[in-house]
Order: C-alpha cells, then structure tokens, then sequence
C-alpha cells in the first residue's frame, strides 16, 4: 500500500466535515436572515406599500402596557377620521406626540409610516444582520463578508436610533 493511498480516505473525512460545516453554518446563517425579514415584514409591508392605504397622523393620548391609543386625522383620499386608534407602545412613540401613520387594512390598529417609521420596522433585521456576522466570521470563517453585514446592521440600527 503507497503512501498516497493511505493518506486519501483521512482527506476525504476531512472534506466531508468541512463541507458539513459550511452546509450547516450556511444553513444557520439563513434561518437567522428569513427570520429577521419575517419579523420586520409584518410591519414594513404597511410602511413600504402604503399606496392605497389609510394613511394620516395620530396624536397618542394615553399609554397603558403595551398599547398606545389616540385620535386619527386623515391626509390620504379615501381615508376616514377615527376618535380612537391603536399603536403598539415602544421607544418611536410617546404620549403627548403626534406621528405620521398608516392604518393596518381592515383594523384601528397604525404603525408608524416615513423615513422613522421605515427604519424601525426593520430593527430586526439589523439585529439577525448583527447576529448572523457572528456566524458567517466564525463558522464560515467569511470575516470580510461578516464584517459588511455588521456594518450593514450597526448602520441600520444607529439610523434608527437617531431617526425615532
């Protein structure tokens, strides 16, 4: 038996664990993405395709646990006052305020809309960008590709903070 023969199937072993390796950390890597699309999608649909949708300003009244409740005036054709709507209560909004919002098809529920409420309804992708530049550096060992998307989700994150 060579040398050679002998040192093949050790080779093989180890380009089969490293491509398991890239598989799975690829595969990670993924999932981590489509989540923070999933979870930012629910409300940047409303922000994103606001044409043909409700849109208007609400001046929040009242806050209590996790919901923030006040007036709605319309700007958009088409679109109805409402005496009581409801926006979810978190860091873009405070009681006292007046906000740019699109009404949520078929609800009283708005989210915020323009340039603030763009970039919040996308902090969780920033977040799974962050996230997933710890995989792709250390799993895949992409350390100039982990680099880009950290930046990408640290730059998304510092618009956001500044722009709310």
């Amino acid at each position: 038996m060579s040398a050679a023969s002998r040192k093949r199937p050790r080779k093989n072993a180890h380009t089969a664990l490293r491509f398991g390796r890239l598989a799975a950390m690829g595969t990670v890597t993924a999932l981590i993405l489509i989540a923070g699309v999933r979870g930012s999608w629910g409300t940047a649909q409303h922000v994103m395709l606001g044409k043909g949708r409700e849109q208007g300003t609400m001046t929040v009244t009242a806050c209590s646990q996790e919901r923030c409740t006040g007036p709605y005036r319309p700007v958009s054709a088409g679109s109805r006052a409402r005496t009581r709507v409801t926006i979810e209560e978190s860091a873009a909004v405070r009681e006292g305020r007046t906000y740019a919002v699109t009404v949520k098809p078929g609800s009283d529920d708005v989210v915020r809309s323009g340039p603030a409420g763009l970039l919040y309804a996308w902090v969780p992708f920033g977040g799974a960008l962050l996230l997933a530049s710890v995989v792709v550096a250390g799993g895949l060992r992409l350390t100039r590709s982990a680099w880009v998307m950290a930046g990408a989700g640290l730059a998304l994150l510092t618009a956001t903070f500044l722009a709310v």
